[in-house]
């Protein structure tokens, strides 16, 4: 099996595999050291649109990214060549991570407006009102403090308090790192069912043979609906799925062939 892969995939998956293992070895917080910020951040710099791609934040993240690449990346690198397949690995992953973080500070500039009006003006309504809409996660922690703060709004103390909170989530937030090749694996998932729809495939979680198109068309229905019915605590960065799934879809188009269906 390892004898089918080609050039690129290969070197991808060492580079990636071993950024992963050398971080752990050397105690290194490779996340924060290489990740994706929040452009609004001071920690960003515009080489994590590269570097984010190659760092995961779990032996699960790394593994089924990596499987991903390894089963559909080299069928798609004999088809078009070395240089081509790095070429639309590595731009639907940049791409991936610019429209990730354009939106994601589209985001943060609302929170921090949000927060800076509750500086001016904190009460008990507008705090409430920003734990709901920019930490549904931690909403749970701030029960009692949101209790005590409605029984006693004049409070100079929990005035204080919930601005302390308010500054720590905005600063939480605007300094989270994205990591991972998933817009890259999402651009060679596109790839791969336009380019080979009717290829089975026979995976461990269907219990029968699916077409590429079938399976790929599933799966960015399902990233659809956890992005606008996102659950809590659920941290992954469906948004950057999709556009590295878009990001391919037009690459594609503009390299369409005579011959754009295989099988």
């Amino acid at each position: 099996m390892f004898r089918n892969l080609t050039p690129v995939v290969k070197n991808l998956l060492l580079i990636t595999v071993l950024a992963y293992f050398i971080g752990g070895f050397l105690s290194i917080d490779m996340a924060m050291l290489a990740g994706l910020r929040n452009p609004i951040s001071p920690e960003f710099q515009p080489w994590q649109f590269f570097t984010y791609m190659f760092i995961h934040g779990g032996l699960g993240h790394l593994f089924g990214n990596m499987f991903a690449l390894f089963i559909f990346g080299p069928l798609l690198e004999q088809f078009w060549g070395a240089n081509r397949f790095l070429i639309f690995y590595l731009v639907t992953g940049i791409g991936s991570g610019v429209i990730y973080a354009g939106v994601n500070y589209w985001d943060m500039q609302g929170m921090r407006n949000d927060a800076q009006t509750y500086m001016y003006n904190p009460n008990p309504d507008d705090f409430s009102g920003f734990v709901s809409s920019h930490a549904t996660r931690f909403y749970g922690n701030f029960y009692d403090i949101i209790d005590d703060f409605e029984k006693n709004p004049d409070s100079e103390v929990l005035k204080n308090e919930t601005k302390e909170i308010v500054s720590a989530v905005y600063d939480r937030y605007a300094s989270i790192p994205m990591v991972g090749a998933s817009g890259a694996i999402f651009g060679v998932l596109m790839a791969f069912a336009l380019l080979f729809p009717n290829t089975e495939l026979f995976l461990l979680f269907f219990p029968f043979p699916i077409k590429a198109k079938y399976f790929v068309g599933v799966y960015l229905l399902y990233e659809i609906y956890q992005e606008f019915n996102r659950a809590p605590g659920d941290n992954v960065a469906h948004l950057a799925h999709l556009a590295g799934a878009l990001i391919a879809f037009i690459m594609i188009r503009l390299w369409r062939k005579d011959r754009t269906k295989f099988y």
